[in-house]
Parts: C-alpha cells; structure tokens; sequence
C-alpha cells in the first residue's frame, strides 16, 4: 500500500490518495479540493501514477471533507462511500456549509455504498476495514488497513489533540470510546492519518495526547 497526501481548502484538510502497488486500484479518501488548481494537482497525481480510482471514501461527510465530490464524481464517476450513520450529516452539509458562509456550488453527487463497523472494500489484495468511531459526527469512520498498520481516521484524533465535538451531531462521550476502545486498540506503531494537521502514531497518542 502507497499514499500521498494533500492539503486542500481554505480550512487546510487533508486529503488522501491510496493505492494497491500490484494493481494500482486506489481509493480517494475526504477528497476537500476546493479550486480547480487543486482539482489538478489531485488529477495529475492520479495519471503520474498511473492508477485507477475505485473508491471515494469519506471518514465523515462536513463540507470541508466533501468540497471535492463533486469533481470526483464528474471525473471518475464515482458517489461518496461512508459509514450509514453519516447519510444525514451528507444531506446537511450544504446548509451547514452555507452557514459557515460559503456556497457548495454545482450540487453534490449521490449517495454511493453504506458501510457497516467492520465492513472490508478491497483494493487488489489489499483489505480496508471500516471502524466506526462516532463523536465527531455520528457517522464518523476510520478505515484500517491492517498490513501496512495504517489508519485513516478524519476528525476523531489529530496529534496531540481530538475532533470538536461542540458541532451538530457531537458527541464527546461516544468520541471518547471511539478513541480508547476502538483506536487504541490497533498495534502501538500503526501510523494514524488525521484530517487535519501532521500525521502521528496509536503508541504516541496513547502516552502523550493530552485530551485523552
């Protein structure tokens, strides 16, 4: 398993580009390119490497994850993958985007795949599995990949620091069990991709993050 990462949007998310090394199947995940400059910067990352997008999955549906949809779905064809307790939060977002004052022009894509905790997608012989990690929003998902101890968990827990729960559909309680009974689980040196910010480790956040 490869990945690039992207930093995109006025609110600085960070988008991922996932990829099978044998088949080159590859997964977008949160993809938040706002502008078209991003949207080819992402387009030529995925033809220098010659992949073939699948999947566009979401750890959770907030506007500055899903600016992006749009273009993927118009490009690749490809409706939004996310936990089924997201699909309200997906419906919302225009209206909470437009809150924020900003306007999700062009409509978003339908609805693709609902995911179950535990559910697996698979990109060549690599397995991605869903964790369900609601606080941040309901729905909010961490996708695993267990042979490369990779996680990809959005706004549940940055380095140092966790998701805002003080949003509509938070939960600090639920964001809480998701961290410590589900997160930490995984193996102390299983590398954690964060929506937002540097990457960082399940064994650092256990000894040195402290919110938790």
């Amino acid at each position: 398993m490869k990945y690039l990462s992207f930093t995109f949007n006025p609110i600085q998310e960070n988008t991922y580009l996932l990829w099978d090394e044998e088949t080159h199947e590859a997964a977008i995940v949160d993809c938040g390119a706002w502008n078209r400059q991003e949207e080819q910067l992402l387009e030529g990352s995925i033809k220098a490497h010659g992949l073939s997008l699948k999947y566009a999955l979401q750890t959770h549906a907030h506007f500055d994850h899903t600016f992006g949809l749009p273009f993927v779905h118009r490009t690749f064809h490809l409706k939004p993958v996310f936990h089924v307790d997201e699909a309200e939060t997906y419906r919302q977002m225009p209206n909470m985007a437009a809150q924020f004052g900003l306007n999700i022009g062009g409509g978003m894509p339908p609805i693709g795949s609902l995911l179950n905790d535990g559910n697996e997608l698979r990109l060549g012989e690599t397995v991605i599995r869903l964790i369900h990690t609601p606080g941040h929003t309901p729905g909010s998902a961490s996708y695993y990949i267990p042979d490369a101890r990779l996680v990809l968990c959005g706004d549940t827990l940055f380095q140092g620091s966790i998701g805002r729960t003080d949003l509509p559909g938070g939960d600090f309680e639920a964001e809480m069990d998701s961290i410590k009974n589900k997160l930490f689980r995984l193996h102390d040196e299983t590398a954690v991709l964060t929506g937002h910010g540097p990457s960082t480790t399940i064994g650092w956040e256990k000894q040195n993050n402290y919110y938790v």
